[in-house]
């Protein structure tokens, strides 16, 4: 993925020919989804110059991976960083079509109080007005959890499915932390079901905390006479890699059974580790998300599909992102209407729930 400093420093390399060539390779393909040759180019730039000129300024674009040349004799068609650099530094938006404003605006027209059927009428209408598929992540529900599931999408990306007591369900997409297996993430939810019952998920976070600062009580007292005695010694103490050496060999407890106390320390840190991790995971799946325009690989769940994701986050009253609002398509959408007509609607949400004194 390119980042914006990235980005910035590719357009420096740039000049005014370079930066109007690509800008009209980009919009070409954008509007015709067909690779843009330099014979086209030639007729439409501001200065006159030859068609060698352009296809050397072309080649100059392909070599910096801005542009891609499908064939051998054909035109050239933005890459995915391409695509990036012109909708974070060259995209023109225009204001939201009044048809567009109007066909938004009636979305909200009803009296209907249920958030979550309004929401749904909003995903219908930005499907019809681009032609795509819509997104809508609702304001976070805080209620009493019945079941909690774990999928992995990706080694970076995975997705929690949250069924709460009142029948709502909510999915959620976050990044495991390093080394997590479908494995480790079914264990951890089985673990969570076993406690869960009648309570949130901030409380169920308050829960773990409470646990993880009795086991490591219970292990420092355990240890403390050991350590005292000069039988056993504290590596990295207070920290999540903390280990207690036993004779001054590097080993977790993993040779020693010469007492009570040692064995029911090493059951003490297991449960610690496995609490730990799954503490923190309840911590990744409370995380929201910030305003992104994911582009074709960019985005681990689009990238089979070769697909964008144009993406605006809504806010309740006090001002607190509470949920986005989005469209998916090819990555050759319309950015310079659909970014205006997202944003627009994330802002009407964010209205329709300070309106109705949703938190």
């Amino acid at each position: 993925m390119t980042k914006p400093n990235d980005a910035a420093r590719v357009l420096e390399q740039l000049n005014e020919r370079s930066r109007e060539v690509f800008r009209r390779v980009v919009e070409g393909y954008l509007e015709t989804g067909a690779p843009i040759g330099s014979r086209t180019l030639t007729r439409d730039l501001s200065e006159r110059v030859s068609a060698a000129t352009v296809r050397n300024v072309m080649q100059d674009l392909e070599y910096l991976g801005l542009l891609d040349s499908p064939h051998i004799s054909a035109g050239r068609v933005p890459t995915n960083m391409g695509l990036r650099l012109f909708v974070d530094s060259l995209l023109e938006i225009a204001p939201v079509d009044d048809r567009d404003r109007a066909a938004l605006d009636a979305t909200f027209g009803s009296n209907e109080r249920d958030v979550g059927t309004l929401l749904d009428r909003v995903g219908t209408a930005l499907s019809g007005l681009t032609q795509g598929a819509s997104l809508v992540l609702s304001p976070k529900h805080e209620a009493p959890i019945r079941h909690i599931e774990f999928v992995s999408l990706a080694p970076d990306r995975a997705l929690v499915v949250l069924v709460f007591s009142d029948g709502h369900v909510e999915n959620r997409v976050f990044t495991p932390p390093p080394g997590q297996t479908a494995s480790s993430m079914r264990e951890a939810a089985n673990f969570l079901n076993a406690m869960i019952e009648g309570l949130t998920l901030t409380e169920l976070r308050q829960r773990f905390r409470a646990e993880i600062a009795t086991r490591r009580a219970e292990i420092d007292d355990l240890a403390r006479a050991l350590v005292e005695s000069g039988f056993a010694v504290w590596e990295n103490e207070g920290e999540p890699q903390e280990r207690l050496i036993v004779r001054g060999r590097a080993h977790l407890l993993e040779e020693t059974n010469q007492s009570a106390d040692l064995e029911r320390i090493r059951r003490l840190f297991d449960d610690l580790e496995r609490k730990r991790d799954i503490a923190e995971f309840l911590e990744l799946t409370e995380e929201g998300a910030g305003v992104r325009i994911f582009i074709g690989a960019e985005n681990k769940l689009f990238s089979l599909s070769g697909s964008s994701l144009v993406v605006s986050p809504y806010m309740n009253a006090d001002r607190k992102i509470v949920g986005a609002v989005g469209v998916i398509g090819p990555t050759r959408l319309n950015y310079g209407r659909i970014v205006p007509i997202v944003d627009y609607t994330a802002q009407l949400v964010g209205r329709m729930l300070a309106d109705r004194g949703h938190d």
